[in-house]
């Protein structure tokens, strides 16, 4: 194994999917030698990389038809903010397709971009729209946390027959860890418990699952954390968490999107259907305040939940 980044790990995924498949390529915003990735620039920009003006619109409308024509792109968008200027090919093209033209044509895109907070900038820069994919029917949803997650989930959504959103928060692109050598595939729908424990649930998402499993080892001595993180909220691993909360009674949901409409509230739902009998104490949900992001750094944290706020929430579940 090598220690790589998150972006790094990435990156090494585009490439070997690029020498695999002379149908990817990657087109849009900072993926050419504003922001190099080891080589993936030099090594493919005659026909395989596209650095493209700020036109979200078009670039990913490109790629949505390049997919129904039987190529693979991966569409970066350079904050996942900017997907509200091209949400019309995402959700009324890509996602629909596949059914409307009964099952004919195939929409192999990823929709790559970063979200999330915790960067200091501000309210067109900072958001967290997962659930507005979640929401729309033929998407699926990835939200890697780890380097390994990382490589093995985009190799995975770009080798998927439909379109994926692939949303990578900006903390955690930095975080280095691990990577296993050679092919490594993460399949898209299976969770993964980070941290095995007894008394807790904490199903966390994204840069929170790091926030959780220091909270979890704060709490050492005192309450037994177990960390899930689902790594694709679509398709959601849902067996895993009910089996944890089997285990727990009790359940915790952390996202640093607001709360409300968030995923923790579909998360919550879909347990108590299928695990109501399991849950000793009420689900929650502790996600990011209902406002738009502030610049201040101080009150961009107060609007994200923090590892004391983890801590609280969780102290405030067991007796």
């Amino acid at each position: 194994m090598r220690e790589l980044t998150c972006g790094d790990a990435v990156s090494e995924a585009l490439r070997e999917e690029m020498a695999r498949d002379e149908t990817v390529f990657s087109i849009g915003e900072d993926i050419g030698p504003v922001r190099d990735r080891k080589n993936l620039w030099d090594q493919f920009r005659e026909r395989r990389v596209w650095q493209t003006p700020i036109s979200e619109s078009g670039f990913t409308g490109i790629a949505v038809g390049a997919a129904m024509s039987g190529l693979r792109p991966v569409a970066v968008i350079m904050y996942c903010d900017f997907v509200t200027v091209c949400m019309d090919p995402i959700v009324n093209q890509a996602a629909k397709i596949h059914l409307m033209s009964g099952g004919r044509i195939k929409v192999p895109v990823v929709i790559r971009t970063p979200g999330g907070g915790g960067t200091r900038e501000a309210g067109h820069h900072s958001q967290s729209l997962e659930s507005w994919f979640v929401h729309t029917p033929g998407l699926k949803v990835v939200m890697p946390s780890t380097p390994a997650d990382a490589k093995g989930l985009m190799k995975s959504s770009i080798r998927e027959d439909g379109p994926v959103v692939y949303i990578e928060h900006r903390l955690v692109r930095a975080i280095a860890q691990p990577v296993p050598d050679g092919e490594w595939l993460v399949p898209l729908g299976q969770a993964d418990v980070k941290r095995e424990g007894g008394d807790m649930t904490v199903v966390a998402t994204s840069f929170a699952v790091h926030k959780a499993l220091e909270a979890a080892a704060d709490l050492d001595n005192e309450i037994d954390v177990e960390v899930v993180d689902p790594r694709t909220l679509v398709p959601l691993d849902v067996e895993t968490i009910v089996r944890s909360v089997r285990k727990t009674g009790r359940l915790l949901v952390v996202h640093d999107a607001p709360s409300r409409g968030g995923v923790g509230a579909e998360i919550v739902r879909q347990v108590v259907e299928q695990g109501f009998g399991y849950l000793r104490a009420p689900a929650k949900v502790l996600g990011g305040l209902n406002t738009p992001m502030p610049y201040s750094a101080p009150l961009e944290d107060a609007c994200i939940p923090q590892r004391e706020d983890i801590v609280e929430a969780i102290r405030a579940l067991v007796p």
